[in-house]
């Protein structure tokens, strides 16, 4: 994957990801953005168990999420998401929750990390999430 590189994943809103005002409840947006991380990992190869059954897994070490406007019932929006700085034993990416015409719902900056859950310390990120160059 390249820096540039956007991550397209939809998503459906549900009734059961709603409120009582019928507004997206504002910790789903973590759920959408997680799963759409999750789908980039399949995406460049990486599967969650191997890398379990490899002792590495990814933490949140930081997140910063702008609500810019509700999300409601049966919309049908886009989880964008590229990858922005590596390090070695972590990422960051940029997500945003957008509709067809880009209009953008939520936005987060992510940072994690990569360990090793047998021990709780830093190792290095796999290769396949390290930047291409060109």
């Amino acid at each position: 994957m390249k820096e540039q590189d956007i991550f397209k994943w939809p998503i459906t809103i549900y009734y059961e990801d709603t409120d009582v005002g019928g507004v997206v409840y504002h910790a789903n947006y973590l759920k959408f953005f997680e799963r759409a991380r999750t789908e980039l990992l399949r995406y460049v190869g990486l599967s969650q168990q191997q890398l379990f059954a490899d002792n590495m897994s990814f933490v949140v070490s930081s997140m910063n999420l702008d609500f810019i406007r509700g999300a409601k019932l049966d919309d049908q929006l886009v989880v964008n998401t590229t990858i922005q700085n590596v390090r070695r034993a972590s990422i960051e990416f940029n997500q945003e929750l957008v509709n067809d015409n880009n209009v953008v719902f939520c936005r987060a900056v992510v940072k994690i990390a990569c360990i090793d859950p047998t021990i709780m310390k830093p190792i290095a990120l796999p290769a396949q999430l390290k930047l291409e160059n060109n």
